[in-house]
């Protein structure tokens, strides 16, 4: 299952370098998920300071 960022995220980029696939970009001023590259590990779930990263 894919994640996807949530309006909670502060753009701190934490994710980003977690992301083992590379699926994540910063896109408007906030971090976004590629739901075709994702994995669906939640290592950036589990790096987001905010919680801003769900299930999709």
């Amino acid at each position: 299952m894919a994640y996807k960022v949530t309006d909670a995220c502060v753009n701190c980029g934490a994710c980003e370098g977690e992301c083992p696939v590379g699926a994540i970009s910063e896109q408007n001023g906030k971090r976004e998920i590629d739901a075709g590259t994702c994995a669906g590990c939640g290592t950036c779930a589990s790096a987001c300071p905010t919680s801003a990263i769900v299930e999709d």
